[in-house]
């Protein structure tokens, strides 16, 4: 019971970690990135675009812990749905993150040579400017949609073992249909990132739930009832 209470602790944590490190990521870079003149901006602010980078590195990292922190217990549920949240959550996810991060710092090399190339080439990397940009913008829109699959497997697990209320992995389950929904409709032109927002809180009440309360000790006790 000890061991289960610390590796919900530790989830919560990375929950929190993961989140906070996205959130503060996203606040860092917009400034730099959404400007139209985003070359001379990573220029000036280059330091502040490669922390940005390294904050996707820590959420990336931090949230592929959380599956293979609860293989061992999910394993017992539904083995098959337990080693597909470990493939999605654990590695494809983690996979798409160095190519958005990679893009970053190839912005930050680029932006360089752009202010030495300044006069009739500068468009030249203006336009690879835009491909890196829109490159990182796809990739991120694709680990939307495999980190949206890998939380429907975490919270039907959680729904099928009972180990937190039902009403919270109903929502988890909502949050992650909404998430997906997100980058499907970015693909007809459609940006509706509140659709996000849903799991997003679901998420930070679990992990205080979890820092908490940790798992149901009635649902570990009738663990050997419940396996495949």
């Amino acid at each position: 019971m000890k061991t289960d209470k610390r590796t919900a602790v530790i989830v919560g944590v990375l929950f929190i970690i993961g989140t906070a490190a996205g959130i503060l990521s996203g606040v860092i870079s917009a400034p730099v990135l959404n400007e139209p003149d985003y070359l001379q901006k990573i220029v000036e602010n280059e330091q502040q675009v490669i922390f940005a980078a390294l904050l996707v590195l820590i959420m990336g990292l931090s949230l592929a812990m959380v599956p293979v922190m609860m293989f061992p217990i999910f394993n017992k549920y539904n083995k098959t749905l337990a080693i597909g949240y470990v493939v999605f959550r654990g590695a494809l996810e983690t996979v798409c993150y160095f190519p958005w991060i990679l893009s970053w710092l190839l912005l930050v090399t680029l932006s360089q040579e752009y202010i030495k190339a300044a006069g009739s080439s500068a468009p030249y990397y203006q336009t690879l400017g835009t491909l890196l940009l829109e490159a990182g913008n796809w990739n991120g829109q694709i680990s939307y949609i495999v980190f949206s699959l890998g939380a429907l497997m975490f919270y039907y697990l959680f729904y099928q073992s009972q180990l937190i209320p039902r009403w919270l992995s109903i929502w988890g389950l909502i949050g992650a249909i909404l998430y997906l929904a997100e980058p499907l409709l970015y693909l007809f032109g459609m940006k509706l990132e509140i659709l996000f927002a849903p799991l997003g809180v679901q998420e930070m009440v679990l992990a205080i739930w979890l820092i908490i309360k940790g798992f149901d000790a009635s649902a570990l006790v009738s663990l050997p009832a419940k396996q495949n």
